[in-house]
């Protein structure tokens, strides 16, 4: 019997469970494979050759060789450590523990590529770390933002310009979660929230991922924009994710 074979792939670490004594699976969002969990044997030791390069949120470029059930981790090197930096701030930490759990409800298939979720998170983690070209925005703009276009690129893309049910255009009378998007007076549902104009051209920023227009967004916009995105996504996603409502919305 020959040695099983080998694949190489740069991947976001998204979670980390105990097996056995020493070792560890790693849950991860890879750029060509899709989801992945694999056996990183040993990694509890104080002597692993890991280290902590395989945290959750950290970026890697990583050699596995293909087992029956799991993987295991051959090889890694660090592509982006965020593990260290964000977990120091806990804005940012909840935050990045919000866009991998989102990741990991978004690519539910293992092995399924999906080459776009990916670049997203690696993304966002990116800017959740080290700011955008012109500076750092608030952790909430950053989860909102991905929060959005990942959503999107799974096909729940909101509706910000015409009304999400009669099609009637520039009509932005209120926002329902429930309907996915902007709502005329005729159509919008009872109890249906009517944000400022202004939030929802800023979560239209934020959909495109235009970080200028969010400079100088002011800080009651974007905490309208942040309860309008948690109730869209709650409605949207099959199950409601577990560490959005420890996330810190008034930065």
């Amino acid at each position: 019997m020959g040695p099983m074979p080998t694949y190489r792939d740069r991947a976001v670490v998204l979670r980390t469970y105990k097996l056995g004594e020493a070792d560890r699976i790693i849950s991860m969002l890879t750029r060509d494979h899709g989801k992945v969990r694999a056996v990183a044997r040993g990694i509890r030791r104080t002597s692993s050759k890991f280290g902590g390069r395989l945290d959750p949120f950290n970026r890697v470029d990583i050699q596995l060789v293909v087992g029956r059930s799991l993987d295991v981790v051959a090889q890694v090197e660090t592509l982006r450590s965020y593990s260290a930096p964000l977990r120091t701030n806990y804005s940012l930490f909840t935050a990045a523990e919000v866009m991998v759990e989102t990741a990991d409800h978004l690519v539910p298939i293992e092995k399924e590529p999906a080459p776009t979720q990916y670049r997203l998170l690696a993304g966002a983690l990116r800017t959740l770390g080290e700011g955008t070209p012109d500076g750092p925005r608030p952790a909430t703009m950053v989860l909102d933002s991905y929060l959005l276009r990942s959503l999107s690129m799974a096909g729940y893309a909101p509706d910000l310009d015409d009304c999400v049910k009669c099609g009637k255009p520039g009509a932005r009378a209120g926002f329902s979660p429930s309907l996915g998007g902007v709502v005329c007076a005729d159509c919008q549902p009872p109890g249906t929230p009517h944000p400022n104009p202004e939030t929802i051209e800023y979560m239209g920023a934020l959909l495109s991922g235009d970080w200028t227009a969010t400079r100088t967004v002011a800080p009651v916009r974007v905490r309208e924009a942040a309860g309008l995105v948690s109730a869209f996504v709650s409605w949207h996603m099959e199950r409601g994710l577990r560490s959005l409502p420890l996330m810190d919305r008034q930065d």
